[in-house]
């Protein structure tokens, strides 16, 4: 029986999982499921993005495999590489014991530094994994190039053993925080979905979901704060992640209510530039306290 049957089972396992998904975005993780079609989820950085991918993976009971993307990313760090230093032990001993040494000796699979991509498409699983290839838009041109030969045909030739492809197609979660704009032709290839920030109603639902043992009052005003700070003029305005946080920061501190002075102490859980931190101390945290209805 498939884990997945509906858009409908869907955001029921998403849900039983404390994931708050609404139509659309159960809609678009459905079809790539379906359809076998990467899933390219853009948006703010902690808005749950990464965690699509940690969910599915739980849900079809596989392994997540993830690639970290960064500037300078390349081949040897996202496909393969040879393991040297075993090779040059290889070496000295057929060597010293007078054997010949062949290319095939060096370079076979027992070499074989499998990195992210390759150990995706390579698994030995009887079903397919989740690849996480996450935070595309930190990793350069050159490797969404190659990105979008391995999603073409889910294969990756190395030269000196051959073509290697995939017995089942990964289940390919592409996320990206628009740090840069991703080129067309690696979209082209994916279903889209850009998530926002939640509505106060939603966000409130992901809070009590994942942190059940908040308050209520706690939790339905942390959510209105977050929900009006990132009205403000912030570098870099909080996210989901750092709501979840913050709750969880206020429960471990026993708060049952916000109040001024714990809000403007724990600030840096939230706020992660000092410049930010200075602009909403003072009158402006004031102001957002007072259209929240938190006292002082």
């Amino acid at each position: 029986m498939l884990p997945i049957t509906s858009i409908e089972n869907l955001q029921s396992n998403l849900r039983e999982r404390s994931y708050i998904a609404e139509r659309g975005l159960a809609t678009s993780i459905y079809l790539a499921y379906k359809l076998q079609r990467p899933l390219f989820l853009e948006g703010e950085a902690g808005v749950g993005k990464t965690e699509v991918a940690k969910m599915m993976a739980d849900i079809l009971d596989t392994e997540l495999v993830r690639l970290q993307c960064y500037e300078g990313l390349d081949v040897h760090h996202a496909v393969y590489e040879w393991n040297y230093a075993r090779q040059m032990l290889n070496i000295r001993l057929m060597e010293a014991q007078g054997e010949k040494i062949s290319e095939l000796d060096l370079f076979s699979r027992d070499y074989l530094l499998r990195r992210p991509l390759l150990q995706a498409i390579e698994h030995s699983h009887d079903k397919p994994v989740v690849l996480l290839i996450d935070e595309v838009d930190r990793s350069d041109e050159e490797f969404e190039a190659f990105l979008l030969e391995v999603l073409s045909d889910y294969q990756i030739t190395i030269p000196e053993i051959g073509t290697i492809t995939a017995k089942f197609k990964p289940f390919v979660v592409i996320t990206s925080n628009r740090t840069r704009e991703v080129h067309d032709a690696l979209k082209r290839r994916c279903l889209y979905f850009w998530i926002d920030y939640p509505t106060f109603e939603k966000e409130l639902e992901i809070v009590r979901a994942r942190i059940p043992e908040a308050p209520l009052q706690l939790s339905r005003q942390i959510t209105a704060f977050i929900q009006e700070l990132r009205r403000a003029d912030l570098y870099k305005i909080p996210g989901v992640a750092e709501t979840l946080d913050w709750t969880t920061a206020m429960v471990a501190l026993d708060q049952q209510a916000l109040n001024a002075s714990i809000v403007e102490d724990t600030l840096g859980v939230i706020l992660k530039y000092q410049d930010d931190v200075d602009k909403i101390k003072g009158e402006n945290l004031k102001n957002i306290l007072n259209r929240v209805q938190i006292s002082g």
